[in-house]
């Protein structure tokens, strides 16, 4: 994330800090019903327990930055929590996130994203020039259409979990003078009315199981200002999720006894990478047990 640390009032999900991310050609067509073999599902234990559909940006992806593009080449380097849970549960994994996704290119892929389908001024991004844990229908699916697809066409999925919200944060912070002091409030509510929207249309494709929404961390907690802002992001998420059945795993609380620890810092603590905004494998961790308490 670009600029002072005051402004880690969106903290997590991905500011995508790389280079030549816009090129490249576009993901290899595929039926929502090969998901299930993908890098994600292979990563995941395999003991006929059900099906675990992530969905989300760059946390539960497990991205981080300042790789090599032959890193990101392979999705199976990366590791977030949904890969955790499924080991810890048992279940089979479809990782369906993508880095830089927002509230609103996560149902339509000509909305703005932060890095997903396309970057402020460029065509493509992310899912344009890097494999993702699966492959979509096509390049212009959207992850909604995908998640809905996958609900249709997988019988045994008991649990879905959602993490969206920040990018439309850090999308708002680059394109106003302010860096979206004063937009903060409409932000929030935005991605509470779009996740209500994405939370609705899961639930009227007839699924009726177990969905988790993970909250977002503080960079630092002992930050007034970005805690604050934090947390009324937070609030909006947990709006949407209790207003749709789904239960809410707070990212927030997850990291915040750890960090108090270290003065309020969470790369200080060990869980947030250092000149990034993503976690390190221990708070990828924290993020898990927090999914799996929610989930139980």
């Amino acid at each position: 994330m670009r600029g002072p640390r005051r402004l880690g009032v969106w903290l997590a999900a991905g500011a995508l800090a790389l280079a030549g991310c816009s090129g490249g050609g576009g993901t290899a067509a595929s039926s929502s019903s090969t998901a299930a073999s993908s890098s994600s599902a292979a990563a995941s234990s395999s003991a006929g327990r059900g099906t675990y559909l992530a969905l989300g940006d760059s946390v539960p992806f497990g991205f981080r930055g300042g790789e090599t593009p032959e890193v990101y080449g392979n999705p199976a380097n990366f590791v977030g929590y949904p890969q955790l849970v499924a080991q810890k549960l048992g279940l089979d994994l479809v990782n369906a996130s993508c880095p830089g996704e927002t509230t609103e290119s996560f149902s339509d892929t000509a909305a703005q994203s932060n890095g997903c389908e396309n970057r402020a001024g460029v065509a493509g991004g992310y899912r344009t020039t890097f494999p993702l844990h699966v492959t979509y229908d096509a390049p212009d699916q959207a992850q909604l259409d995908f998640a809905v697809r996958a609900v249709k066409n997988t019988d045994d999925i008991s649990l879905i979990t959602v993490q969206l919200g920040a990018n439309d944060g850090f999308l708002c912070q680059a394109s106003t003078p302010d860096h979206c002091a004063t937009e903060v409030v409409t932000v929030a509510q935005t991605v509470q009315q779009n996740l209500t929207a994405i939370l609705a249309t899961l639930r009227d494709q007839g699924y009726d199981g177990k969905i988790v929404v993970v909250t977002y961390y503080a960079l630092n907690y002992a930050d007034p200002t970005g805690a604050a802002g934090t947390q009324l992001l937070n609030a909006g998420i947990t709006s949407a999720a209790t207003a749709r059945g789904a239960t809410v795993a707070s990212g927030f609380d997850a990291f915040q006894p750890l960090a108090q620890q270290a003065g309020g810092d969470s790369i200080a603590a060990g869980l947030v990478l250092p000149n990034d905004v993503h976690p390190t494998a221990q708070g990828q961790q924290l993020l898990a047990d927090a999914v799996v308490t929610a989930a139980g």
